[in-house]
């Protein structure tokens, strides 16, 4: 199983218009990535957002400059916000990533949590899921094509063109990223892509139906459901002792969440909310390096899963504490899950 890391390069929202703090954490962000490498990690994802919350907007870009950094891990979009995107212009993005790493870069495709790049790119949200469905089919031609000829509702026209460069793997690998849509479950498992599902809160368990769901797929659709790959992607953090693990995780976490949920109208979080996640059974994978090893384990029980990401910085947290984060990730969790589950 695959072990690695993703994130959206959260910044303080108090600090929003200061240049300077976005580029101290892309500074950060790559010192992250570089060190996720060097300590044995499999893969480190950087999402896509346009709030002045998070400093990535362009993933690609960032990716390119670990690219740079690193030797090994795996570098991902988590996610590509395909339905407000070009699918070419992704796909060379990502393509030149994959030259730039020698054949490291994946994209990870969904439709957003956050809806701001809809209007920001001229995309009508009215049009929600036929976006997605039609620029997905494009990319996926994309790398399967070097010429291509298009036509589409909501892109102009492609007249067998050559798009170019072509990457170094062959195919680029493309995952779909799920929340606990049944319809994208579906869509994943029919094409025969691998999915990635987001669990930020309740029990893990809950989403085994829709793993069950996604092989059957596609099985009905002639793949075989074995050789196609799941990611559980979760919130998370690691420190040496649990105390000081809840004490650097819960400020940003409630902060995070909370404004978030203002935003969307739901109930503030609460630290019985907190304490729940951080439980055996709850979604977040937060603690001591052993609690840590227990609830991957436990969740590869359930889901038999080919890739386990968790997102160490809910909010802003400090630097020195995500490098240890990190440290102790490759150094002692991964180790100890790679072992068992030899």
């Amino acid at each position: 199983m695959e072990l690695g890391i993703y994130t959206f390069g959260e910044t303080d929202p108090r600090r929003v218009n200061d240049p300077a703090v976005a580029g101290q954490r892309l500074r950060h962000l790559l010192e992250e990535i570089e060190l996720a490498d060097q300590v044995g990690l499999d893969v480190y994802g950087v999402g896509e957002h346009h709030r002045p919350d998070y400093t990535v907007s362009a993933p690609a870009v960032v990716l390119a400059a670990a690219a740079a950094r690193t030797s090994r891990i795996k570098l991902t979009s988590a996610v590509t916000v395909l339905s407000s995107d070009d699918p070419v212009r992704v796909f060379q993005d990502f393509a030149t990533l994959d030259l730039l790493s020698n054949g490291r870069a994946e994209i990870t495709a969904g439709r957003g949590s956050f809806i701001e790049s809809y209007p920001l790119f001229g995309q009508d949200l009215d049009d929600y899921n036929e976006l997605f469905t039609e620029k997905l089919a494009l990319l996926l031609a994309l790398r399967e094509n070097e010429r291509i000829t298009w036509n589409g509702k909501h892109r102009p026209s492609i007249d067998n063109r050559g798009v170019y460069p072509r990457p170094l793997q062959q195919p680029l690998p493309v995952w779909i990223a799920v929340g606990g849509t049944p319809q994208s479950v579906v869509r994943a498992g029919t094409l025969g892509l691998p999915l990635a599902i987001a669990i930020i809160g309740g029990m893990p368990e809950r989403f085994q139906p829709f793993v069950q769901l996604y092989r059957e797929a596609a099985q009905q659709a002639g793949h075989d459901p074995s050789t196609l790959k799941v990611s559980i992607n979760s919130h998370g953090f690691i420190a040496d002792s649990t105390e000081h693990a809840v004490n650097l995780a819960f400020g940003p976490y409630i902060d995070t969440m909370g404004r978030i949920g203002r935003e969307r109208g739901w109930p503030m979080p609460t630290r019985q909310q907190f304490d729940f996640e951080r439980s055996p059974r709850g979604a977040m994978l937060l603690g001591s390096p052993q609690e840590v090893i227990d609830k991957i384990l436990f969740e590869h029980e359930l889901f038999g899963m080919d890739r386990m990401l968790i997102q160490f910085s809910v909010g802003p947290m400090p630097h020195k504490d995500v490098l240890r984060c990190i440290e102790l990730y490759g150094t002692v969790v991964a180790p100890a899950v790679r072992k068992a589950l030899a």
